[in-house]
């Protein structure tokens, strides 16, 4: 069935030209402009950046935990008296530093794993808007008593459509991140999870330059990923899209907020 527009068909760029296109282009930040008119992606329907908006009005002092190019902490209208944000890859941080600084925003780079560099209860709000990997002992030590963590997680086998299509079936990889389990290590750090919700949402790529970009961007979704290599599965997915059926993934999402 087809499924993407006939005109938009007929007027794609050969298969080199998307491909050397998407190569070239930056994947710096935490920015997904470039996709626009060549992917889609549903939103969760809880509306993450006005909620988080909401929360930083209200703050003393709040930390964004991971926040790459600090897209979408900048979205917020106003912060609190004291805003610290954390980056661990170098790029992003220069990034986020850039855009945050002038609001007076700390951004402090960090090392990948590292205890956070900041001293026990000294924020009444911690936030994460797909953290790597939360540590919840360093999020239930940085939190003052009835602090809250506010946050959306990545959930389980997100956009895996499309990973899989490169690595093959990954049926452990699968059932990572998932919600209940990590509720239940936020409640073993001593945090009281008081809200969790989930959601998948649909994803569409009508180009294979979309695909590349993404990739690149989202490196740990196929860690060895290069054309060269995956030239073939490419080449599929191009003729596909060619034929007007747009590849169809799906992300998953959970919303959960915890308090100390």
């Amino acid at each position: 069935m087809r499924t993407t527009n006939p005109d938009a068909v007929k007027a794609m760029k050969p298969f080199d030209q998307l491909i050397a296109e998407a190569e070239a282009t930056d994947v710096t930040g935490w920015g997904f402009g470039w996709l626009d008119g060549r992917a889609t992606e549903e939103r969760p329907p809880w509306g993450y950046a006005s909620l988080l908006a909401q929360r930083l009005a209200r703050a003393r002092s709040a930390l964004d935990l991971d926040t790459g190019g600090g897209e979408v902490l900048a979205e917020a209208p106003r912060f609190p008296p004291r805003m610290c944000a954390t980056e661990a890859w170098p790029p992003n941080a220069r990034q986020a530093q850039a855009r945050l600084a002038a609001r007076g925003v700390d951004v402090v780079q960090v090392a990948a794993g590292a205890a956070l560099p900041f001293a026990d209860g000294s924020f009444d709000l911690v936030t994460a808007r797909h953290p790597v990997r939360p540590d919840w002992r360093e999020i239930h030590r940085v939190l003052t008593p009835g602090g809250s963590y506010f946050a959306q997680h990545v959930g389980p086998a997100s956009a895996f459509e499309l990973i899989e299509h490169f690595l093959g079936p990954l049926p452990r990889e699968r059932v990572q991140r998932d919600p209940s389990e990590e509720a239940a290590a936020a409640r073993a750090a001593g945090l009281d999870v008081t809200d969790l919700r989930l959601a998948r949402c649909r994803m569409v790529f009508h180009d294979v330059g979309a695909v590349v970009w993404i990739l690149r961007k989202c490196v740990w979704w196929v860690p060895d990923f290069s054309v060269r290599k995956y030239l073939d599965p490419l080449r599929e997915l191009d003729g596909r899209m060619r034929q007007g059926i747009p590849f169809i993934a799906h992300s998953t999402r959970h919303l959960i907020v915890a308090r100390r």
